[in-house]
């Protein structure tokens, strides 16, 4: 079998390209192999964010492959524990994850970067989904995009064809940061340096606590994180106590993760 997925360490950051010549669509062999590689970095307590990009210049990600579709692949295929793309549906994700968009987001492609932490862009990165115009359906686009942009506009964009722009995509907050194309992967390992001194474990709260209690009202908010496991395993870690003890010693706190 092909791989399409290359990997490498930097410190605490685990870099993941998708490198599927031309266009890096995805089959659900590759999605699979996307889903291992995400299943591994969270099970792994030394690795701390994962950076994932494109191979080339021109495509982050075609999405579906519609080669594979035409010779029978469904929606309903097995593309892993993580969903489409690896990551996008992986049950109670513990770590960040940016993505390095450095060409085109089309369709699932466009997908999987919604369904990021952080968006870095390439200044020239665009994002679409043309499904309709292909006679299926965004359906996590349908979900998401929404959520994302007023109503109106997300209907453009999933109904016409619309393109946004990096520029556009960080003007309406999908998009943390664009990079030139040959700064992009220095600008998300710089984000992913910033998010590295945060305490993981309080990182992996508020992950949590965000994904429980977004469409709950306030109160009903403050009663669900005061009751998340992960919550009360943060603020009662050995790192809430080294956290003020740095501080108050004037040091660089060291994160136990516990």
């Amino acid at each position: 079998m092909a791989v399409h997925i290359a990997t490498s360490l930097d410190g605490k950051v685990l870099e993941i390209t998708l490198d599927r010549p031309k266009a890096n669509a995805i089959d659900a062999a590759t999605s699979r192999e996307l889903s291992n590689t995400f299943v591994a970095f969270m099970s792994d307590p030394t690795q701390r964010v994962a950076i994932m990009t494109g191979g080339g210049e021109k495509f982050f990600s075609a999405g579906w492959d519609l080669g594979s579709a035409a010779d029978g692949e469904s929606f309903e295929s097995d593309y892993g524990a993580g969903g489409f793309g690896g990551f996008p549906e992986l049950a109670n994700r513990s770590k960040p994850i940016i993505v390095a968009v450095n060409g085109m987001a089309v369709g699932g492609g466009f997908e999987i970067a919604m369904s990021a932490d952080f968006i870095v862009a390439a200044d020239h990165a665009q994002f679409f989904l043309p499904e309709t115009r292909v006679g299926v359906l965004p359906d996590a686009g349908s979900i998401r995009l929404p959520r994302l942009l007023p109503r109106q506009l997300a209907n453009e964009i999933i109904f016409g064809g619309r393109k946004l722009s990096a520029q556009e995509a960080m003007d309406w907050g999908i998009v943390n940061k664009i990079a030139p194309g040959s700064e992009l992967m220095n600008t998300a390992r710089a984000l992913a340096a910033e998010i590295c001194l945060s305490a993981p474990l309080s990182v992996a709260a508020v992950l949590d606590i965000i994904r429980n209690t977004e469409d709950l009202s306030i109160a009903d908010s403050y009663a669900a994180m005061r009751s998340n496991a992960a919550y009360i395993a943060a603020i009662n870690s050995q790192d809430a106590m080294e956290g003020p003890n740095a501080f108050a010693e004037k040091r660089d706190p060291v994160w136990k993760g516990k």
